[in-house]
C-alpha cells in the first residue's frame, strides 16, 4: 500500500478510523468465552461489522502471543479474514539489531504479510533498516506514546529539543513519507503539532481516542496535512462496546460515532 493508495482509501471512505484488534478471552461476550474458536468468532464478526466504516486493522500481537500457538493461529486466521485493499498493522513494537530485526520484518512482512508493523527506534537506525527493506510496506516508529511513562524519556529536555523530536528529526532521515508513520499519542495534542512540524508529510498513527480520552478534533487542529495525515486508532471503545449477542451492532454503532468526526481530519 503506498501513500497515494492510502491516502485514496481515506477520501473513498470518508474516514481515517483504525480499529484496534486488542482481543482478550477473558472480555468476550459470555456465551464466547468457552468456545473453541471464540476470539477468532469474535474478530471475525467485529471486522464484517466494521469494514466498510474504517481504512484498516490494527492487531495487537501480545494478546495473541500470550496465548501460546492458539493465538498465532487466531492472529493469522484474523488476519486473512480482513478484505483485501485495507491497512494490516501488526502492533508488536518490536526493535533490535540488525540480526534479529531482519528476522522481525520478515515474520510480519513475509510470513504474515501485514502491511506496517510497529518498531521501537531506541537502538537506532541500523535497527530499522531491515523493516525498510520491503517495498510498500510500513514502518511506524514509537515517536510519543499515549501512555503516563511517556514522561520519563520521551518528553525529556535534550540540548535540541525533547527527546521525542530529536528521534522523529533522525528518523525521517532514514526513510520517506512512502516508508515510515510515527506514533504520536493522542492525550498530547500540542506535542503533536510539534511532531507535524518535524515531519510534514508523513502518515502519524494516533492512540489515546476513547478510553484514553484523546480528542479528534483537538488532534485534527494539531496534526492534519495535505493528505490529512492521520490514522486513528480506536480498541476497546468499539470492540468491547457491548459483552452481549449484539456486541456486532454495538461495535458498528461505536465506529460510526468515531467516524462522523472526522470531517476535520480528512485529505483536502
Amino acid at each position: 500500500m503506498t501513500l497515494d493508495s492510502l491516502v485514496q482509501l481515506i477520501r473513498s471512505r470518508k474516514s481515517c478510523l483504525i480499529v484496534g484488534l486488542d482481543t482478550e478471552v477473558e472480555k468476550l461476550p459470555g456465551h464466547l468465552k468457552k468456545a473453541p474458536d471464540g476470539a477468532l468468532y469474535f474478530n471475525q464478526q467485529i471486522i464484517d461489522a466494521t469494514a466498510d466504516l474504517c481504512v484498516g486493522y490494527k492487531i495487537n500481537t501480545a494478546f495473541y502471543e500470550s496465548r501460546g500457538i492458539p493465538g498465532w493461529d487466531c492472529l493469522e486466521k484474523t488476519l486473512r479474514h480482513i478484505p483485501e485493499g485495507m491497512l494490516r498493522i501488526a502492533d508488536a513494537k518490536r526493535g533490535d539489531i540488525g540480526n534479529s530485526s531482519r528476522h522481525y520484518a520478515r515474520a510480519f512482512f513475509g510470513t504474515y504479510a501485514f502491511d506496517a508493523v510497529t518498531v521501537s527506534p531506541y537502538m537506532g537506525a541500523d535497527s530499522i533498516e531491515p523493516f525498510l527493506d520491503y517495498p510498500g510496506k510500513w514502518t511506524i516508529l514509537l515517536g510519543l506514546t499515549s501512555n503516563s511513562g511517556s514522561r520519563d524519556f520521551q518528553l525529556k529536555e535534550c540540548a535540541s529539543g525533547p527527546l521525542y523530536l530529536e528521534v522523529i528529526r533522525k528518523a525521517t532521515g532514514w526513510g520517506s513519507p512512502d516508508q515510515l508513520m510515527f506514533v504520536a499519542g493522542a492525550t498530547h495534542p500540542v506535542q503533536v503539532g510539534k511532531i507535524r512540524e518535524a515531519a510534514p508529510d508523513y502518515f502519524l498513527l494516533i492512540p489515546g481516542i476513547g478510553a484514553q480520552g484523546g480528542d479528534i478534533e483537538k488532534i485534527s487542529r494539531f496534526g492534519r496535512n495535505r493528505n490529512g495525515g492521520l490514522l486513528f486508532n480506536v480498541s476497546r471503545n468499539i470492540i468491547y462496546a457491548s459483552d452481549g449477542r449484539d456486541f456486532g451492532e454495538r461495535a458498528r454503532e461505536v465506529a460510526q460515532g468515531y467516524v462522523n468526526q472526522m470531517g476535520h481530519s480528512l485529505p483536502e
